[in-house]
């Protein structure tokens, strides 16, 4: 019994000893020859340079990204020189017009200016406040669009496309075959891509965050014109005047138009003098010709 009790701990732990040998050969990293030999065209560890597309969650919630646009009506009496005070008090902030435009006044429509213009968003409520000095602040709407959500991933995923582009360049540098090398250039350059795009956008978000955008339109008040009636016998009086003006508009028109009729009726008589001389000429020739039909017939009946 104690030699059977031996023999059974001698192969406990010959099975004990082999089944550790076979975890480290499982564990064990392969040898540089056999790496190359058996790696694909792409470079190992591309794939998981890849940014990741899902949006991340926000590192920050306290800090809001906010996109502010707004219009302004502001009634004046000479709205091109407002229009002047305003785009001196944006120059003044160091922000920016935009675009500008200017309608002088004239007898049938009354002066007007429009300008779009970009402020600092944390000087938006007191630029607006103070335009009350260029006129009468008729209407105001401005609205805020929260973009932090936005700002976090573009900010996220550029990182990630920063990073993976560094890793890039270090596997470009070290190299060992051609076949790593082209991979590894033209992963390259689709992430340098998408970098430079990612970040375009996101500049421009961060301009549209820092400088609000408003458009403030400037009118000068439509006056009543002059001798406009105001009452019930005025306005007999102006449509009786208005009668008379088209009536002496009508005579004038008439003899304007009396050398035209008269130009007109010499065409005419013109004309029908023609068409009666082309009239009369297939008349004329069917008679010669009936004539002369009679004439051969009395001949070839007078010979025997």
């Amino acid at each position: 019994m104690r030699k059977l009790a031996v023999v059974m701990i001698a192969l406990l732990g010959l099975v004990f000893l082999v089944g550790c040998g076979d975890d480290e050969a499982g564990v064990r990293s392969p040898e540089p020859g056999a790496l190359d030999a058996s790696a694909p065209a792409v470079a190992p560890g591309f794939r998981e340079g890849a940014p990741s597309k899902e949006s991340p969650a926000p590192s920050d919630s306290s800090t809001r990204k906010e996109v502010i646009t707004g219009s302004v009506d502001i009634t004046a009496d000479d709205p091109i020189a407002a229009a002047g005070t305003v785009v001196d008090r944006v120059t003044a902030l160091n922000g920016r017009v935009d675009s500008r435009t200017e309608q002088p006044g004239t007898d049938k429509r009354v002066a007007r200016a429009v300008l779009s213009v970009r402020v600092p968003a944390d000087k938006t409520d007191a630029f607006i406040t103070d335009l009350g000095d260029a006129g009468t602040v008729t209407e105001i709407s401005t609205n805020r669009d929260d973009v932090t959500m936005q700002w976090q991933d573009l900010d996220a995923r550029i990182n990630a496309l920063r990073a993976s582009v560094d890793r890039l360049k270090a596997l470009i540098a070290g190299a060992n075959n051609t076949a790593d090398l082209i991979a590894a250039e033209e992963a390259l350059s689709s992430r340098q891509g998408e970098l430079d795009s990612l970040t375009a956008q996101k500049r421009s978000l961060d301009d549209q965050v820092a400088l609000s955008t408003l458009t403030i339109t400037l009118t000068a008040e439509k006056k009543q014109a002059p001798g406009e009636p105001d009452s019930f016998w005025d306005g007999i009086v102006s449509g009786w005047n208005s009668l008379v003006d088209w009536l002496g508009d009508a005579v004038v028109f008439a003899g304007k138009a009396v050398p035209w009729l008269g130009l007109f009726a010499l065409l005419g008589g013109v004309l029908y003098a023609v068409l009666r001389v082309v009239r009369r000429k297939p008349r004329s020739h069917t008679a010669k010709e009936t004539s002369g039909a009679h004439s051969a017939g009395d001949d070839q009946t007078e010979q025997p």
